[in-house]
């Protein structure tokens, strides 16, 4: 059994689950993991099987549940799932990472098309993988000719489907294949299409046009595919016109509001927890705001120091308070607050609220 973790600055390398700290209860193993660097806010976690050896029995999984051991952040989710999914299928699950405050991403299924023109006869001798990337990480290798599916052959042309599940990957922009066989042979293929199951469109296509030659006896081949372009369907592009359309309308309606955020000169008085706050007005109330971007420090909230933020919402009318809290998060996450300074450039206003806790 092998973990993946992917974070905000970036993803471990597969983590071997060899460390068993102890059996706490029947069908119950406990782990102990390090990864080498801080990977930052976690958001998906892959598991799988390192490799599909006949000698593999299906292995069912219940239950997971991870624990920072300096933090104490939990995270635990019930999956009831049994590896490989199928006899032939995939051996590896994604799932997304929730905290509180964060909007999680969801599971997604992908439909990927195949376009050749002999892969069919020659699949039994051939391994062949496929990593697909996006803007929210990547699926790592899954196995395309396991088990195929709307398999369709002509004279010259074939295609094949596969699906994969995977937490979605936000705009995709490559595929990576890794062809190898224990028999010398060539493959053809055309090209890969590539979307979500649930939608008709965006297709992202990647145009290989490529016919590889497979030598028994080398490495496996290695391809980096770029997406050639998008079809995107009528309505999706009436959508995105309408999108921009609503966001120049929005924009206009913008207010933009710089907030200074004094932290005391007490000891033990900065915090290294993630901030947010909210504003509420006489009109209205602004959405939840993130305060990470100081304009002056790298390391915002630290011992006597002011950190400066602009943030766009909604017109507020006339600030009357603030909600401003922290996650809890890091070693010593407590927090002095001297005061909030907020200036509303369009009212030509400034308004403090002094905390001193």
């Amino acid at each position: 059994l092998v973990m993946v973790f992917y974070g905000s600055n970036g993803k471990s390398n597969p983590v071997s689950m060899e460390n068993k700290v102890e059996h706490q209860a029947k069908n119950q193993i406990t782990y102990d993991i390090h990864l080498p660097s801080d990977l930052g806010m976690l958001y998906k976690v892959r598991l799988g099987l390192q490799s599909l050896e006949n000698s593999i029995t299906q292995l069912s999984l219940r239950h997971f549940k991870m624990q920072n051991t300096s933090t104490l952040d939990t995270f635990s989710l019930t999956i009831n799932k049994t590896l490989p999914l199928s006899l032939n299928g995939d051996r590896w699950i994604e799932f997304p990472v929730e905290w509180p405050l964060k909007k999680a991403l969801s599971v997604v299924t992908y439909h990927l098309t195949v376009f050749s023109r002999n892969i069919l006869s020659e699949r039994n001798l051939v391994h062949m993988t496929a990593c697909v990337y996006g803007t929210h990480g990547d699926t790592g290798d899954r196995s395309l000719l396991r088990s195929l599916q709307n398999v369709q052959q002509g004279e010259d042309n074939e295609s094949f489907l596969v699906i994969v599940d995977a937490v979605e990957l936000g705009e995709l922009d490559k595929v990576v294949l890794l062809i190898s066989s224990k028999t010398d042979c060539k493959l053809d293929i055309k090209k890969l299409h590539l979307k979500e199951a649930e939608k008709e469109h965006p297709i992202y296509v990647f145009e290989v046009n490529e016919a590889f030659s497979v030598d028994a006896n080398k490495p496996e081949i290695q391809r980096e595919i770029a997406v050639s372009f998008v079809i995107r369907g009528d309505k999706q592009k009436n959508d995105m016109d309408n999108n921009l359309h609503e966001e120049g309308s929005q924009a206009r309606n913008l207010t933009e509001y710089t907030i200074k955020v004094y932290t005391g000169d007490k000891r033990g008085a900065g915090t290294d927890a993630n901030v947010h706050i909210i504003l509420f007005g006489n009109e209205d109330k602004s959405e939840v705001f993130q305060l990470s971007q100081s304009l002056e420090h790298q390391d915002p909230f630290e011992r006597g120091k002011v950190d400066t933020f602009k943030i766009k919402t909604k017109k507020l009318g006339s600030l009357h308070s603030i909600e401003i809290g922290h996650d809890g998060k890091g070693f010593a996450s407590g927090w002095f607050l001297e005061k909030v300074e907020i200036t509303d450039a369009s009212r030509n206003s400034v308004y403090c609220f002094n905390c001193n806790r």
